[in-house]
């Protein structure tokens, strides 16, 4: 018979009534039996997984990251201690970077990368709000900081805020006037507020800095196309195809900017309909 005092069956014991808790909500109350189950065997995996399941319901993603790897050291070939830090992972590692970045910032205020990598860690959540704070006070922190400008824009453009994410791209440029992204950017602010003339002259300035982005003479034809200027917009669709052609013909299918020219035998060839007519 079994000794109901062995070490072993006293910390499953815990482990048990720890997972009852658990299950009613007493989450408090079922980290103090794991910790319980974990004394009378430092070796019990499930204690030690069990737990990390609590930390990480409790918001204590550290603690819970801590204990996984525990549970892992002590059974390294446990399937189930692989699957319950991989699910933990997939579901708490933007929280808990999150909540490192916040930390890091209440030591150091500031600390600028901070700032820049928890705002983009904010947009990767879906919390657009809190993502631009972020990154405005990074901006506060190092006016120049192009980075930060860039990602700020870019969630602007998103929102459809394009005013803003003008201001934005031009701060971009004038602290780097050799950043093409922030004139091709600039370009696409431009041609959807209606400015094709600015659109161009941002585009042609990107392309002069990056002549291999398929974006670039991507945007230009459709720029062209909403601007009328069908042979032009033909011609930037070829140097776009020339680039990168499966991803060009996979844009231009449903691309509402060229129902202007998408009838037209010419931009039928491009897609490999029909023979363009010749004159």
């Amino acid at each position: 018979m079994a000794d109901k005092k062995d070490p072993l069956i006293q910390s499953d014991l815990h482990n048990a009534r720890g997972i009852e808790l658990a299950d009613r909500g007493w989450l408090d109350e079922a980290a103090n039996e794991f910790r319980k189950a974990i004394e009378l065997d430092p070796n019990s995996a499930h204690a030690h997984d069990n737990l990390a399941t609590v930390h990480a319901e409790k918001g204590r993603f550290r603690e819970a990251l801590a204990e996984y790897l525990t549970a892992l050291d002590i059974e390294p070939d446990s399937a189930m201690a692989h699957y319950n830090l991989a699910c933990f992972l997939s579901s708490h590692a933007l929280d808990m970077a999150v909540s490192e970045y916040r930390l890091a910032i209440e030591q150091e205020p500031d600390y600028r990368d901070a700032h820049v990598n928890l705002g983009i860690t904010y947009a990767e959540l879906g919390k657009v709000d809190e993502a631009k704070q972020a990154l405005k006070t990074a901006i506060e922190l190092e006016p120049n900081d192009t980075f930060a400008r860039l990602e700020l824009a870019d969630l602007h453009m998103d929102d459809d805020e394009l005013r803003e994410a003008i201001n934005q791209l031009k701060e971009v440029i004038r602290a780097d006037p050799e950043e093409f992204e922030g004139h091709l950017n600039l370009g696409i602010c431009y041609a959807q507020k209606g400015f094709y003339a600015e659109a161009e002259r941002a585009y042609q300035r990107a392309q002069e800095l990056n002549q291999e982005e398929v974006l670039i003479p991507y945007n230009l034809a459709a720029l062209y196309a909403l601007w009328n200027k069908p042979e032009s917009s033909i011609a930037a669709l070829k140097d776009a195809l020339k680039l990168d052609a499966g991803k060009v013909l996979s844009w231009l299918r449903d691309d509402p900017m060229f129902e202007s020219i998408r009838n037209s035998p010419e931009f039928l060839a491009c897609l490999g309909a029909v023979e363009p007519v010749k004159g």
